[in-house]
Formats: structure tokens, C-alpha cells, sequence
């Protein structure tokens, strides 16, 4: 099964929302099938197949939650961050200001699914294929 260091390796070369399929598919390759990442601290629970599971640390200083889930302007922040003009720590900001608890990414079907505190689903997305590299 896959390490956090492997995981951290992987993560290492994302430079912003736009290397999101890359990083899904080099998930694939290491055996993750889904992960929840918990925006007040960034740590992550990682899954993989026969129930594996490993949580890494928190990545960042607490941030506070937004009590009321604002889907505007969660899809705002991701539509920059899918651009490119925000990176990993930014995008974590926005979302808890947009009120997201966690989002979870299921790779088998591979979606992305956002969650309020209250545990309501804000937003789905379809996961893109990554574009083949030149």
C-alpha cells in the first residue's frame, strides 16, 4: 500500500488547481481510491483498497469554518484556483470563508464532493481526465 511520503512526493509537484488530474491520476497509480481532506487544519484521510487508511498532520494553522455554507462563492474559488491563480493554501482559504468543512475526492468514480459543517453537500464535480503531455 502507499506512504504519506509517497503521497507528499506526489502532492510536491502541484502547483496549483490546474495539475489537479495529474495529481488524481498519479493517486491512482499509488493505490489511493478516495480521500477527505478537513479544511481547518488540511490534514487528510487517505483510503485505498481492503479498508487501508492513513490520516496525515494538519498542513496549516487553524482556520475558522464559515458557519453558513456560500456556494457562489465556493464555485468562485475554484473556478481561480482551477485557473491557476491561487495555490493549495489559498484555495483551503476560501473555502472555510465560503463555509466548506471538508471535501472529499472518490476516485473511483472520480468526483469531487464539497461539505458544509452541518454535513449538507455544497457541490459535486466531475474530476477532469488529465491532458496528455507533449
Amino acid at each position: 500500500m502507499f506512504t504519506l511520503h509517497e503521497i507528499e512526493e506526489i502532492h510536491s509537484r502541484v502547483k496549483s488547481g490546474a495539475d489537479f488530474p495529474h495529481y488524481i491520476q498519479e493517486l491512482i497509480e499509488v493505490g489511493v481510491t478516495s480521500y477527505s481532506i478537513y479544511v481547518n487544519d488540511g490534514h487528510t484521510d487517505y483510503h485505498g483498497k481492503d479498508n487501508f487508511h492513513i490520516t496525515s498532520d494538519a498542513k496549516y494553522p487553524t482556520l475558522p469554518i464559515a458557519e453558513k455554507g456560500n456556494i457562489e462563492r465556493l464555485e468562485h474559488a475554484l473556478s481561480i484556483h482551477q485557473q491557476g491563480q491561487t495555490d493549495y493554501t489559498t484555495f483551503c482559504k476560501h473555502s472555510a470563508e465560503a463555509g466548506v468543512y471538508k471535501w472529499t475526492v472518490d476516485i473511483t468514480n472520480m468526483l469531487c464532493s464539497y461539505y458544509a459543517k452541518n454535513g449538507n453537500t455544497m457541490l459535486v464535480e466531475q474530476i477532469p481526465l488529465p491532458q496528455k503531455k507533449h
